[in-house]
């Protein structure tokens, strides 16, 4: 069993990181420009990366009892190449995310300057509950392994639902259960108040756009986890890496939103990347109580491969439809 030492240095590590994100980076709420929103996101990708050096002396060394799990032991290198593969992994299907991030402060009309802010109380609420579906997913996991037939078959079917789905901008937001649902208790003020949650509108309590949105994108990684936590289990059930793995995808995320937040549409291809990754995932993860091991190499490239080519053919595409348009 994990030593319980190991969970609060991390997340000591990790409350750390992100109040020093909150009190140096983004210590006045402004609106970050590309450099700025690029050298955060390399940095927060670099962490990310380099915290594979302590997974490989952890596990090697079996630091907290690390790597001695009788249900899935392995060494520093098996799990260095793990966690690498579980946050490319989990770094790629939250690039979805990204689209509905987008979505939802447009509906809300969210100032770009307190964007930031909505995103970093929002990642509060997904640790918590991420760690929580981990908990529980790896418990039942390793008392149920027909389970991986159940996730499985739940990956296929959200790569068809992805493939099938048609944006509506519309519907997406204001019908959204979260919106109708505050509105029956609290009345929602037009103004954002300087940016905060809370306000008081004709005497009366309230809450501001920004309240309603960070609800939005809460409920809207709930539903994004029972994606990307099943499928991080084909990868290993580890729970340490599982967690760790999800936790800095999810870190850089809110970076990585700036970056790509205005050229996000000119990647189109991007989402038929995420739709194979899904689909792989979901065969890989249904062969694995028949004992078929895919290599976790062969994932990690696969993984890669397929996130390359959506990059390349959209901005391939772009390039030739420009093309056409001069002749």
């Amino acid at each position: 069993m994990i030593e319980p030492q190991v969970w609060i240095i991390f997340i000591a590590l990790v409350s750390l990181l992100m109040a020093f994100d909150l009190g140096v980076f983004h210590k006045k709420a402004h609106i970050p420009n590309m450099k700025e929103a690029f050298v955060t996101s390399s940095i927060w990708v670099a962490l990310g990366i380099a915290f594979t050096g302590f997974i490989f002396a952890a596990y090697e060394h079996h630091w907290f009892n690390l790597g001695m799990n009788t249900v899935e032991p392995m060494s520093g290198e098996e799990a260095a190449l793990k966690y690498l593969t579980g946050y490319l992994l989990e770094l790629a299907l939250s690039v979805d995310n990204l689209f509905v991030m987008a979505l939802v402060f447009a509906q809300f009309h969210i100032p770009r300057k307190y964007q930031h802010r909505i995103l970093f109380w929002g990642i509060l609420g997904v640790i918590l509950f991420r760690g929580l579906l981990i908990a529980v997913g790896v418990t039942l996991i390793h008392r149920f392994e027909w389970l991986f037939y159940v996730f499985g078959a739940f990956l296929l079917f959200s790569a068809w639902r992805m493939l099938q789905h048609k944006d509506n901008a519309e519907n997406d937001v204001h019908n959204h259960t979260v919106v109708r649902f505050v509105k029956r208790f609290y009345p929602v003020t037009r103004s954002n108040y300087r940016g905060r949650f809370f306000a008081r509108e004709n005497g009366k309590a309230a809450v501001t756009p920004l309240f309603v949105a960070l609800l939005v994108v809460e409920t809207t990684d709930i539903l994004f986890a029972f994606d990307s936590v099943p499928a991080v289990f084909s990868i290993t059930t580890d729970p340490f890496l599982v967690f760790s793995s999800n936790i800095f995808a999810i870190l850089g995320l809110r970076s990585l939103y700036f970056v790509l937040a205005n050229v996000i549409e000119k990647f189109v291809y991007l989402k038929y990347s995420l739709i194979a990754i899904l689909f792989y995932i979901g065969v890989k993860m249904i062969l694995l109580p028949l004992h078929i091991h895919l290599p976790i190499g062969l994932s990690l490239g696969v993984i890669a491969g397929l996130l390359l080519l959506g990059v390349v053919v959209s901005l391939w595409r772009k390039a030739d439809v420009k093309t056409e348009m001069k002749i």
